[in-house]
């Protein structure tokens, strides 16, 4: 490789949450290092951090020696916050306020996965673009209507960084790369990660809707977006059929053949499995969760989750913040 800038190392401090994402982390710390190695030199440096400075424990449950806990950082590292599940729970006031703390002093502040939850949390994303695991879209704009959520693969607005969790950490990491020692290197580094197709900020996170569904379909893929666009306000299926230029038997027949479902059923199991995500990941109530799945009353919300999930909305709310407690 070409010689690279004669600048001092970049240090980035990785911030592991409790039961953080291996992969998300993997994919931001491995192109550091093959970076070093392609360049011959010692471009990135990276510490280990977290709360009481010990250990950080992962989502699969492999543990990690942390170097240090929520002391000052350099104001030229950059914090990597490494989220993964219940997010809610490992956003502790320690380390709100330490992010708080360090960004005032003008340090880069980044979310790796649901990380930008953590971010918002904190305030710190007040007025920016960001991006968050899809999982978790729905709960982030109901709690965080300040940020401007997009679905993006990742997203850099000014010195703030995230990314949607996955792999979307290497495409981070590559621009970022590039942007410092150019894009000869980055690709290097991507060769060595046999990466092949490296995403950029205009890339979205998911599937297309064919090939998430395994059908391509045109009318089908059509119906099944404004469906997902529609949630607070469901449309009906005569009105999606018309949108799309066929009859509602026809749009039946086409639900049926391909999804082995009705229109009215794949619609259903969309809100619900929102109004799942809400329970689960906002302190929303009830009653708000099933307005903003379309649905008109409690009760009426309550009989179709029980009918879909073999419990009520109550006591899916209660069981999940059993397991927070624990």
């Amino acid at each position: 490789m070409p010689d690279t800038q004669s600048t001092k190392p970049r240090r980035f401090v990785f911030l592991l949450l409790d039961q953080f994402t291996m992969l998300s982390f993997a994919g931001a710390v491995e192109p550091l290092r093959i970076a070093n190695n392609m360049a011959g030199k010692t471009l990135y440096e990276w510490t280990l951090a977290g709360e009481g400075g010990d250990m950080a424990w992962c989502s699969n449950r492999a543990g990690f020696k942390l170097d240090m806990g929520l002391e000052d950082v350099g104001r030229d590292d950059v914090i990597l916050v490494c989220g993964g599940i219940e997010v809610q729970k490992a956003a502790t006031r320690g380390i709100l306020n330490w992010l708080r703390r360090e960004a005032r002093r003008g340090v880069i502040v980044g979310g790796l996965c649901t990380g930008a939850y953590v971010l918002a949390k904190a305030g710190l994303l007040d007025g920016k673009r960001a991006t968050i695991h899809w999982e978790n879209q729905d709960s982030f704009t109901e709690e965080f209507d300040e940020v401007e959520l997009t679905k993006s693969v990742f997203v850099m607005d000014g010195n703030r960084l995230s990314t949607a969790g996955g792999t979307s950490s290497i495409d981070l990491m590559l621009k970022l790369i590039a942007d410092e020692h150019g894009e000869a290197l980055a690709n290097a580094v991507a060769d060595q990660l046999i990466y092949t197709s490296i995403r950029t900020d205009q890339d979205t996170q998911r599937l297309s809707i064919p090939t998430r569904i395994g059908v391509r379909h045109p009318k089908l893929s059509t119906v099944i977006q404004m469906m997902e666009q529609n949630i607070e306000e469901p449309v009906s299926p005569a009105l999606l059929a018309k949108q799309v230029g066929m009859s509602t038997r026809q749009l039946e027949r086409l639900f049926r053949r391909y999804l082995n479902r009705s229109p009215k059923r794949y619609y259903m199991e969309l809100r619900l499995q929102k109004a799942r995500n809400l329970l689960m990941q906002t302190d929303m109530s009830v009653i708000n969760v099933a307005l903003a799945c379309g649905f008109a009353s409690p009760s009426h919300f309550s009989k179709c989750y029980r009918a879909h999930y073999n419990t009520t909305p109550y006591r899916e709310r209660g069981a999940h913040a059993s397991r927070l407690s624990v």
